[in-house]
């Protein structure tokens, strides 16, 4: 991948793209706060659910600001198909983990990156600051 793609992608495919990215699977907008600011931040994604786990792919590995702020605070929500599905137990997995491995295989080998977010799908819903509808 060039240099120039991940700045790219945030400067500008991020902003255009979170518009629809909620509404079309297997896409979905992670919401999240800064470690530092306390800033709200959406970010697409590319993201797979089975039950109660959601599984995201990590294109630029994780360093990543919006997965460095995830495993801060232990806490995101995703916006996905149109619903709010607050998360919590969020990890880093190597693809071929054994928490990955129980995943349907379908949703292993969509996602092909090395290394993937794992969370929790939390059954009720989350008192994340981010999940207010007016916020941006």
């Amino acid at each position: 991948m060039p240099e120039w793609a991940p700045r790219w992608n945030k400067a500008v495919n991020n902003r255009v793209f979170s518009l629809i990215a909620p509404h079309i699977p297997p896409y979905a907008l992670v919401i999240h706060r800064g470690r530092r600011s306390g800033a709200e931040y959406r970010t697409p994604v590319l993201a797979f659910r089975s039950g109660a786990t959601i599984l995201m792919a990590l294109p630029y590995g994780e360093r990543s600001d919006w997965v460095r702020n995830l495993l801060a605070a232990d806490e995101g929500l995703v916006l996905r198909a149109g619903k709010r599905l607050p998360i919590t137990r969020i990890a880093v997995v190597d693809r071929d983990s054994e928490s990955v491995s129980r995943l349907p295989r379908g949703l292993r080998l969509a996602a092909r990156t090395p290394k993937l977010l794992v969370a929790r799908v939390t059954p009720r819903p989350s008192q994340h600051p981010a999940s207010s509808p007016g916020r941006r």
